[in-house]
């Protein structure tokens, strides 16, 4: 796996608003999660960082919800999301709003959210998208220049692959909000969403491997062909 440890911390923005276009940028991710907080189940979700805490999310059938970050007045538990303070197979839901954006090291990340997920839980991940207008730095270097876009990008399937070493089922991918300084479902949303700037993963923690071993079950099955080729030559001699 690639690393993605970064050397020198970012500074994660306390606020959408802090980035250029950021309202526009939390109502497009809250339009997507929208028609998904009704199928999420359980006792416990948590959503980490401050973007994590502005979403949305009061149509999620989960009615305890816990907001943590190392500061914030939204803030239920003051916590390094690097080193989460909740018990292991403990959380039903995991809310990652740009959290591998602005992490020094997005794998450590995921490590600590997957200890945290009980078996079958659900994450939701979402970030800037490379393959835009955001990730075209040649083409808008004046945009790139503000300095609230100094953030990582992945390509999704970089993010997949992440995933699925840790044993998690893509369930819903997307890419989504083709113009940043737009908002609405306009025409190039529309027709163009794999240009997107921002992209959502929704995963679900599985308890078996999703890829099995197809010399497992060979090994495994009897030879019966060996015991009638000995029972044929007992007769023969017969």
């Amino acid at each position: 796996m690639q690393s993605a440890r970064l050397i020198k911390q970012m500074a994660p923005p306390e606020s959408w608003a802090e980035l250029p276009w950021g309202e526009y940028y939390r109502v497009a991710l809250e339009r997507q999660l929208e028609p998904w907080w009704s199928k999420f189940f359980g006792f416990h979700l948590v959503k980490i960082g401050n973007l994590s805490a502005e979403i949305d999310s009061r149509s999620c059938l989960i009615s305890h919800q816990v907001n943590v970050g190392l500061h914030g007045e939204n803030m239920n538990v003051i916590a390094d999301p690097h080193h989460l303070p909740f018990e292991a197979k403990s959380v039903d839901a995991c809310l990652l709003a740009h959290m591998l954006t602005y992490s020094a090291d997005p794998h450590w990340l995921l490590r600590e959210v997957d200890r945290i997920m009980i078996d079958d839980g659900w994450l939701i991940l979402s970030g800037f998208n490379p393959v835009s207008l955001l990730g075209v730095r040649d083409m808008i270097s004046p945009i790139v220049r503000r300095k609230s876009h100094n953030a990582q990008m992945f390509s999704m399937l970089r993010q997949w692959d992440w995933l699925r070493l840790l044993n998690y089922e893509i369930i819903h991918h997307a890419n989504f909000h083709v113009l940043p300084w737009q908002g609405g479902q306009g025409f190039c949303n529309r027709t163009l969403s794999i240009f997107g700037c921002l992209n959502v993963i929704i995963a679900r923690k599985r308890t078996i491997p999703l890829t099995l071993n197809p010399m497992r079950p060979a090994l495994l099955k009897p030879k019966f062909s060996n015991v009638l080729g000995a029972v044929k030559n007992i007769h023969r001699r017969d």
